[in-house]
């Protein structure tokens, strides 16, 4: 056989080598890593971006956030004044509200103005009123009323109803941008 042909041959069998190494190595880290991602992703929390100006002041339009997943499987269920992210059916997007009544207690809006087994709702966080009114209702088992904070813009129980349990997908916990605004929601 020719020398130049073995040394190419050589060659070419030392670069298969070195790619099937590191393709080892790759996968060794990169596929656990992604597992890993996913489960993240998956279970615990996820990073999104607030769609829509329906939770203005306190959440604005493309703001990253992160969704705490962890809470509503092992702790408890959402609680009042929670934001949640509703997985609305045939909705593209998942909807950031805030829940406002739970299951059970009976619900009404006038003007914006939330009212509670009819007593107006104390809202320590940020409003703007406004909006369609919604009848007194009470907000069966297994269910949450949310409203978007800016009220008068918000597609929100007022239109589709109280939502099942089952659809919220975790809990607004983090705002990760703007570097002023970063931290817990309360």
């Amino acid at each position: 056989m020719n020398k130049g042909v073995q040394e190419v041959e050589s060659i070419t069998d030392a670069a298969r080598r070195f790619l099937l190494r590191v393709l080892k190595k790759v996968v060794k880290v990169a596929f656990p890593a992604a597992l890993v991602s996913l489960f993240f992703n998956v279970f615990v929390a996820q990073a999104m971006m607030v769609q829509g100006s329906s939770m203005q002041p306190n959440l604005t339009y493309n703001q990253p956030v992160i969704v705490e997943k962890v809470t509503y499987c092992f702790a408890h269920g959402p609680r009042r004044g929670d934001v949640v992210v509703v997985d609305l059916p045939g909705e593209k997007e998942l909807l950031v509200k805030r829940a406002v009544a739970l299951a059970g207690e009976m619900v009404a809006v006038q003007s914006g103005q939330v009212f509670i087994n009819g007593q107006p709702l104390e809202e320590p966080w940020a409003t703007c009123q406004g909006g369609p009114d919604y009848p007194p209702t009470r907000v069966p088992a297994g269910h949450l009323f949310v409203l978007g904070d800016n009220r008068e813009v918000s597609r929100d129980s007022r239109f589709f109803g109280p939502v099942p349990i089952d659809w919220i997908g975790g809990r607004v916990g983090f705002v990760i941008w703007p570097l002023d605004r970063i931290g817990r929601i309360h």
